[in-house]
């Protein structure tokens, strides 16, 4: 099957969301969310070697951005030493992952690279967003699909792997300057992410000494950023952006009003639908091929990742 781009039109979104891909995705998203209900950052995990094997490309990933150093002239919008950056992901991740995945197939490979380069950003316009966040969670989600990653290894997939990418992800911002995609942000939650808010209000469900009117409060932020993704997310915003949190983050400040992190890790689930996976603008972006079909989920079918039975 072609790797390429499919949705053309506003049109297409409907097909789209009416597709194995798209069944395969959200199942994937909504799997991890279950598998770490009240399970904070720092709870210890036994890590497989293929989570030790993606932890370490994120790693070498990571050193390469050391290895490049921002220009030092004036760039308006976003550090054009990024493209340098870009260009050493093009070039070496499709080998490193031959290597590390040598039992899957070669087209396979092709694709699983794709998603994992273009999770970083664009090298053109030096930004970053859900579309680039989207890429790295089908990345993972393909994975599974191929049995590299197991349902043993979800609470690891989110908790060290995904935690370790978000880390990766700003310090590139920071780095290069990078301007969030889209309008302004508009599809995400603080410019640039949404996938670690559900997540991390995942963490937070049930949750005796942070209940959700507390997650602006800079002191709770301090005391909990290292413990969980939701407020690690907020301590970047109080970092890089300046100003009332109530006017700058009006969205994240309106849910804190929620009264539990119950109904702020549905409804952000509901929202990251319709916001994210529900957009043209973002979706035009995605190359489907044998990883993820973009052919209609007959009702016959399950979903890939319902297989994975984790109990709520």
């Amino acid at each position: 099957m072609e790797f390429r781009t499919q949705v053309k039109n506003e049109s297409d979104i409907e097909i789209w969301e009416k597709s194995e891909a798209y069944d395969d995705y959200i199942g994937f998203i909504i799997a991890m969310n279950k598998s770490i209900y009240a399970i904070p950052l720092n709870k210890p995990l036994v890590l497989s070697d293929q989570v030790k094997q993606v932890l370490s490309i994120l790693n070498i990933i990571n050193d390469w951005i050391s290895e490049v150093e921002p220009l030092k002239e004036s760039c308006r919008f976003g550090n054009k030493a990024f493209a340098k950056f870009y260009n050493l992901l093009k070039i070496k991740i499709p080998d490193i992952l031959s290597k590390e995945f040598s039992s899957v197939e070669n087209q396979i490979l092709t694709e699983l690279a794709t998603y994992l380069i273009e999770s970083f950003g664009n090298s053109t316009r030096i930004d970053y967003g859900t579309g680039h966040e989207l890429s790295f969670c089908m990345f993972l989600c393909g994975l599974f699909k191929v049995n590299i990653l197991k349902k043993e290894d979800s609470k690891a997939t989110v908790n060290i792997i995904f935690a370790r990418y978000i880390e990766i992800i700003r310090r590139l911002q920071i780095r290069y300057q990078m301007e969030p995609a889209g309008s302004h942000g508009a599809w995400s939650l603080d410019d640039y992410q949404f996938v670690p808010f559900i997540w991390g209000s995942a963490q937070l469900i049930e949750n005796p000494d942070l209940t959700p009117n507390l997650f602006v409060d800079d002191k709770y932020v301090q005391q909990f950023k290292s413990k969980y993704m939701f407020l690690g997310c907020i301590d970047f915003i109080m970092q890089v952006k300046k100003g009332l949190f109530h006017e700058h983050s009006n969205q994240l400040w309106n849910i804190s009003g929620v009264q539990s992190w119950n109904k702020i890790n549905d409804g952000l689930i509901k929202m990251y639908k319709k916001e994210v996976l529900g957009k043209f603008p973002i979706i035009q972006h995605v190359p489907f091929g044998n990883l993820f079909k973009y052919k209609s989920c007959t009702k016959q079918q399950t979903p890939l990742l319902a297989s994975f039975k984790i109990p709520t």
